[in-house]
């Protein structure tokens, strides 16, 4: 188990700008965490004021981590996961899931928000059976975040690769695509990625809303098309029912039908 007594909160806590709102905040407050500020909770109250619908999306986001990971460990056999842009822990993080399924399980964070790592001793618990660490690294450096996760990962065995609702934040389509094949390029046959992200072209409500919340000085998150989204995983053997509303990514037996959202994921695998 990972000390969390190492945690650098107070060097970090001075970092933290509190007089303008954060997205990785923001997404907490929509999934009923604490760890916001009254910035976020104003930007987040504007937001579902324009398009109430994104709570129900960010809900959905977390539990199609779940399903997808679940997937992962009792399917695939997985038992490494790199999980780039982690945001704020929550409900359901992606080293409850997994080591709940499989002890043994070794996880690694990665993001670059110094609330996320001031809050890091609540993602570096873990079983003693494996293990959990936070990497201080930005999505956009891929070689850091291998060199960095290596400690902790045997990145020569298959690893699940998630980049969820982080790509997004990468303004240029072509940058993020660099991105997610340049981490999956340093992983062997048998690894997964899995990719979800607000999607254009389903809701035009949400797109102004995004659009609008882009526009207000915050950190901009880029709608991207299904398409788009898609070519995240060109190379890769797309695990059926391939890219979709995340809410229709394995739904669990006996859900109501799931709805169509503006939030489109998938998983595949590296042949």
């Amino acid at each position: 188990m990972t000390d969390p007594s190492t945690t650098p909160e107070a060097t970090t806590r001075q970092k933290i700008d509190t007089s303008v709102p954060h997205s990785a905040r923001i997404w907490n407050y929509w999934l009923g965490g604490k760890d916001n500020y009254p910035v976020d909770e104003a930007a987040g109250d504007a937001y579902t004021a324009v398009y109430p619908g994104i709570v129900a999306i960010a809900r959905s986001s977390r539990a199609f981590l779940r399903r997808t990971i679940t997937y992962l460990v009792r399917e695939a056999g997985i038992r490494q996961f790199l999980d780039v842009g982690t945001g704020l822990p929550t409900a359901e993080n992606t080293h409850e899931v997994a080591q709940r399924l499989a002890p043994e399980a070794r996880i690694v964070y990665v993001d670059n928000d110094p609330m996320v790592l001031a809050h890091a001793r609540a993602l570096l618990y873990s079983t003693p059976q494996g293990a959990t660490s936070y990497i201080d690294a930005d999505v956009t450096d891929p070689d850091r975040i291998l060199a960095a996760a290596a400690p902790t990962l045997d990145l020569g065995r298959p690893t699940a690769l998630i980049l969820s609702n982080i790509l997004g934040h990468v303004a240029d389509h072509g940058q993020a695509r660099s991105i997610a094949a340049r981490l999956m390029d340093a992983l062997p046959c048998g690894s997964h990625l899995c990719v979800n992200d607000g999607s254009r072209g389903i809701d035009p409500v949400f797109e102004q809303a995004q659009d609008s919340y882009n526009s207000s000085g915050a950190v901009p998150y880029n709608l991207r098309t299904v398409g788009e989204i898609t070519a995240f995983f060109d190379g890769l053997e797309l695990i059926e029912p391939g890219v979709v509303p995340v809410t229709q990514w394995r739904p669990e037996p006996g859900s109501p039908t799931p709805e169509v959202i503006a939030e489109h994921g998938g998983l595949a695998r590296k042949p």
